[in-house]
């Protein structure tokens, strides 16, 4: 993902370009017949008054009614807490601009011969004709990858040669997963620092010395990611068939998506080859329960009771994804459409074993640290990077999933490591904007034990 600063002006393009998962792993797609609507985890008030009548939780008059006074007071500054978010102040990082290209199966589909230079490029190029920013007003690139070769030069050749003038500089950040949410939360805090006005915000087998490798946890940071989802599948009771079921509901939500034409809204045409892309290829149409059901485990030799497949994991994809940020003063006086505010991110670590479970952790964080409650998110983007880590982080966090990827995940669309980041908030924003909703929180895990979140807020309306 590559995020772009501009100089004068004060928007951010965090851009997310084209990191090939390397997981042998390809999504399927799949019908529903799942969970409906009425789907929701018990929660522990309803536990609570199941387990203990009503006279054992009882208290006298007196120290309810002080209860009460507590329990107003703690509300009031809970509704202020969730009004301040929703505020508009000068100083506001907000989003301009945020699109994603169509997206491709990685060694098969229509990005399988594309460089990533020539992804970039031509999301700068599209990107800065559809705004019509002056790229003269850049004040800096930051570009989310995962481990692609030489990623600083080749984001910087895009870039120039997408018409953006050598006076602006570019660096990169490499967090796996995150790559593209930590892009946007690079720009948005040198955007709050007064640094910066304006921005445009195959896997090498890692190895670690002798000294390091001593001890047990240093080396699960480096095993394959497939290996976790296998960890996580044993040590928190993730059936196969919960996993199966899980992938189906987010096949059944990409391909009616997919059908209904809603990622039109957030894709951006980009011309590859001579050829002008628009729709994702990596939705598959076709697939059902029985041929999820029917899917063998990919890692075999791992795990008590291996349940991990090409149908309930994230694909490999090719893509890139972009969102032009800048402070609501300056956007305001250059006459941009505000479609968007950047609230804050969490980042959190775990065990590496079972990486995949820190959403559980970044989620509540930022949460916490935005004095809000998980009621008060309208829409989350959670990474599926595989449905079993995405089963227990559901199951755990208690959140409805209706709320939760309505239009599929990457089990259904794909997951290029460096550009979910910043897609999970184009497709976030987008759905916010379609269903007249507020607030949105994206969340992944990452690749050696850790996880993160982001909060953002429509403006649309």
């Amino acid at each position: 993902m590559a995020s772009l600063a501009l100089q004068q002006a004060r928007w951010i393009l965090p851009n997310i370009f084209k990191t090939p998962l390397l997981r042998p792993l390809f999504l399927g797609t799949a019908s529903p017949s799942f969970l409906g609507a009425s789907w929701h985890i018990a929660s522990l008030p309803s536990i609570w008054e199941t387990l203990f009548p009503a006279i054992l939780r009882a208290v006298p008059k007196k120290k309810v009614s002080h209860s009460r006074k507590s329990m107003r007071s703690a509300n009031k500054g809970l509704k202020d807490k969730q009004t301040a978010i929703l505020q508009k102040n000068p100083e506001d990082v907000v989003i301009t601009f945020a699109k994603r290209t169509a997206m491709g199966r990685a060694k098969k589909g229509q990005l399988k011969d594309a460089p990533v230079d020539e992804i970039l490029h031509g999301l700068f190029k599209e990107s800065l004709k559809a705004t019509s920013l002056d790229p003269s007003k850049i004040d800096d690139i930051c570009v989310g990858v995962c481990h692609p070769p030489s990623p600083l030069y080749i984001s910087r050749s895009a870039a120039l040669a997408a018409g953006i003038p050598n006076h602006v500089p570019i660096s990169t950040v490499n967090r796996l997963c995150s790559s593209g949410l930590m892009a946007i939360r690079n720009i948005a805090h040198a955007i709050k620092s007064g640094e910066l006005r304006s921005v445009l915000p195959p896997r090498p087998d890692p190895k670690i010395s002798e000294v390091v490798a001593k001890s047990a946890e240093p080396q699960d940071c480096i095993k394959p990611m497939g290996w976790t989802s296998e960890m996580v599948a044993q040590n928190y009771k993730v059936s196969r068939q919960k996993q199966d079921e899980y992938a189906l509901v987010s096949h059944s939500r990409a391909i009616k998506a997919f059908k209904d034409g809603i990622f039109k809204d957030e894709i951006i045409p980009i011309q590859i080859g001579g050829k002008v892309l628009t729709e994702d290829d990596t939705i598959r149409l076709t697939t059902t329960a029985e041929s999820l059901a029917g899917l063998k485990p990919v890692f075999p030799d791992w795990g008590a009771a291996p349940s991990t497949t090409a149908g309930n994991a994230s694909g490999i994809g090719d893509g890139a994804a972009l969102c032009v940020m800048t402070t609501r003063a300056n956007a305001e006086k250059e006459g941009m459409n505000i479609i968007g505010k950047w609230v804050g991110t969490s980042v959190v670590g775990v065990e590496p074993k079972y990486m995949g479970i820190a959403p559980v952790y970044a989620i509540p964080k930022l949460l916490k640290q935005l004095g809000l409650t998980k009621e008060d998110i309208d829409v989350y983007e959670i990474n599926e990077a595989f449905a079993s880590q995405f089963a227990y982080c559901v199951e755990h966090l208690g959140i409805s999933l209706d709320k939760i990827n309505p239009n599929g995940g990457s089990i259904a669309i794909s997951h290029p490591l460096g550009m979910t980041g910043v897609r999970q908030v184009v497709t976030g924003l987008a759905e916010l904007k379609r269903t007249n909703k507020q607030v949105l929180m994206t969340s992944m895990c990452i690749g050696s034990g850790m996880g993160a979140a982001g909060v953002f807020v429509n403006e649309t309306h």
